[in-house]
């Protein structure tokens, strides 16, 4: 653990990706096998189930620290983390024993998740006894699930290849999929063998960076393909020894909260991997996003949300055919092949993506104006030519989104944010005029720069007018530009409405409360553009 927690704390304070390069290298290089494993796990979002919840943690800490009730609530407010704040409070370690592997920390987690709460709070307490500050902090944030670092999927993967003798896009894709770090060996998670026996295993996608310059700095038209950018689950769909699988791009198995595809098993020939997007959609028309978070998280689904958002895979890749990885074949003949499948299937569980006609950027440019009409984010540019590689990479797949929705409005709210964020209140909570009252109707916590972020937080700490726990009621007087995707009805707001990624847009100095867009103006945009 003592030298997990000393990775953790190197990420967490590095902004280059090389000194996080170099700190994962020499960790693999260097630990025992089964953290290893457990590392690659933790990182590509494969935790232990919470094994205690916040309050017997903050019990128990208040317990050890001999705290009362309300100085511990007062440290939480201000440190705004609670594995961070016990990690803080609690006394310091006056054993000198060395720490157990992170294996033992984490299986021994799994083991105890359904024992009397007694050998759950001995653990916990032996365990926080015995370690270092920062292992407290990286064991609380492993036991509450709120397990953060900024390193991305391909530094793993490159930090692997730097320790064993494998190109980072066969590693990419061996520890993808179904695989548990209770059982799995080192060894085993990288070899051939897992890849050719778990028939479950998804590729590692391909991701599209935002095009930056003008379209037609991208060269000739004839060699783009252009498609609508769907606004849904990205997936891959698996066909392999009969029977099928529905992956998320955050690799979760999903075949079973969306029944709709159980039918293609009967009709995908064996050795098929489509990508491609989860749709919810309506006589071939994607339906809004909202609809689809209706279906996420629910085990069992219902006869009535199978009518409201009944599911389509629109697929736009074949990755996989009669049993061979086919991403080194160009776009233009993976598209053949997966135009071929989708004719033979005819099956409204899943449609073929369109590609879009043009033949000049000008004419693309204005399609690309009809976006939100066809219930799209905008326009992905593939070049024909292009294999599928593994990660984001620049060159051969951009997105083209259109511009966002934006809607002014004033700050009522204010709540401190997390991690570094954990003193500055940043974190917002914005209104628009209905009448001579303000309605609340959403949250954001990005788009300011840190010395705007640093100004806003000397003006909630000067006008606070109200508190209640965290959070801190303020004069209406800041007045920012909200930008956001997409805009649905919702009963859960008192609105009316809910936006789809909102984000701060700009720092609107040269308006007043009173120049704020009202409640009607988003139910304008809500005939407009929602649903």
């Amino acid at each position: 653990m003592r030298q997990f927690a000393e990775l953790v704390s190197t990420l967490g304070t590095s902004t280059k990706t090389n000194e996080k390069l170099d700190a994962l290298s020499e960790y693999f290089a260097t630990a025992n096998d089964k953290d290893k494993v457990w590392v690659i796990a933790i990182f590509s979002g494969r935790r232990p189930k919470r094994a205690v919840n916040s309050t017997q943690l903050w019990t128990w800490c208040n317990e050890l620290a001999q705290l009362p009730g309300w100085l511990f609530e007062e440290c939480y407010h201000a440190v705004g983390d609670l594995g961070e704040t016990i990690a803080l409070l609690l006394p310091e370690s006056t054993t000198s024993e060395a720490s157990f592997p992170l294996h033992y920390y984490l299986e021994t987690l799994i083991s105890i998740e359904k024992e009397d709460e007694a050998v759950r709070k001995e653990f916990i307490i032996r365990s926080w006894q015995s370690m270092t500050q920062v292992e407290r902090f990286v064991f609380n944030k492993l036991i509450t699930g709120n397990f953060r670092i900024g390193v991305s999927q391909s530094t793993i993967v490159n930090a692997l290849a730097k320790t064993v003798k494998l190109d980072s896009s066969v590693i990419a894709h061996r520890i993808s999929g179904n695989w548990d770090p209770m059982t799995t060996g080192f060894d085993d998670l990288l070899s051939e063998h897992t890849v050719t026996t778990d028939y479950s295993k998804p590729y590692p996608f391909y991701l599209a960076y935002a095009i930056e310059d003008e379209v037609h700095t991208l060269g000739k038209p004839d060699e783009w393909q252009a498609e609508w950018k769907w606004d849904g689950i990205r997936g891959q769909m698996i066909k392999r020894n009969s029977d099928l699988f529905v992956w998320s791009r955050g690799e979760e198995l999903m075949t079973e909260k969306f029944p709709e595809y159980h039918v293609l098993k009967n009709h995908l020939p064996n050795g098929v991997v489509l990508d491609g997007e989860i749709i919810p959609s309506e006589n071939g028309k994607p339906l809004p996003f909202a609809l689809l978070q209706t279906r996420i998280g629910r085990k069992n689904v219902t006869k009535k949300q199978l009518m409201e958002a009944p599911i389509t895979f629109f697929a736009y890749d074949l990755l996989e055919y009669e049993g061979n990885d086919i991403r080194e074949s160009f776009l233009l003949e993976r598209r053949a092949l997966l135009e071929k499948i989708v004719k033979q299937i005819n099956h409204p569980a899943l449609l073929l993506s369109p590609v879009i006609s043009f033949t000049m950027w000008d004419e693309l440019t204005n399609l690309r104006m009809e976006s939100r009409n066809m219930g799209s984010e905008g326009i992905m540019l593939k070049r024909k030519q292009s294999i599928y590689q593994v990660g984001r990479k620049r060159g051969d797949w951009w997105k083209w989104k259109i511009d966002p929705l934006v809607i002014d409005a004033v700050m009522i709210y204010a709540q401190k944010g997390h991690g570094r964020r954990s003193s500055l209140y940043t974190d917002y909570t914005f209104a628009v005029r209905d009448g001579h009252n303000l309605v609340s109707f959403t949250k954001a916590y990005s788009g300011l720069t840190d010395k705007e972020f640093a100004q806003v937080d000397q003006f909630v700490k000067r006008n606070s007018l109200e508190k209640f726990g965290p959070v801190r009621t303020v004069k209406p007087e800041l007045v920012f530009e909200i930008a956001f995707e997409g805009i649905a009805a919702s009963n859960r707001h008192k609105s009316g409405v809910a936006l789809r990624f909102p984000r701060i847009n700009r720092w609107r100095k040269d308006k007043t409360v009173n120049e704020i867009n009202t409640i009607e103006d988003l139910k304008k945009m809500l005939e407009l553009y929602g649903k």
